[in-house]
């Protein structure tokens, strides 16, 4: 039986320096960093949920060139999702980060669900900020 998500990947091009953006500016933690042969296996987490690890992975094998080529080019061109970040109070949060450099390609917005803001990684992943509230279907419907 399944019982939780554990792992999930994200894509980047640099494995240290997008560990570092994560760690130093989103206050995630690094967990695992290993080489085994010629692939680099590199997670972070994040403190208040350190069952589930993030896999900083570089576009290549098991891909296909053409897969993999693909993923860089998204990541180059910045069009590349990436996580959805829960946080208490979105618009503070939106400050903190831009003191600390990080790109908003959306600033924080009221939505059905919430405040949102979305920003941008130092690989080009869009990272969704949302500080959720309660909704329905409904509200989702009548939104435009």
């Amino acid at each position: 039986m399944i019982e939780s998500i554990s792992l999930v990947t994200v894509y980047c091009l640099d494995q240290s320096a997008t560990r570092d953006f994560y760690v130093d500016h989103l206050g995630f933690e690094p967990r695992v960093d290993a080489t085994m042969g010629e692939f680099r296996w590199v997670t972070i987490a994040h403190p208040s949920q350190p069952e589930l690890e993030v896999t900083l992975m570089l576009p290549g094998p098991p891909l296909s060139p053409d897969a993999a080529a693909f993923i860089r080019s998204q990541l180059e061109s910045g069009q590349m999702g990436g996580l959805g970040l829960r946080v208490d109070d979105c618009r503070k949060t939106a400050a903190d980060l831009t003191k600390a450099g990080v790109t908003f390609i959306q600033e924080p917005s009221d939505r059905p669900y919430g405040v949102e803001a979305v920003i941008r990684d130092n690989t080009g992943n869009w990272l969704t900020l949302v500080e959720p509230k309660p909704f329905t279907q409904e509200d989702l419907k009548n939104f435009a």
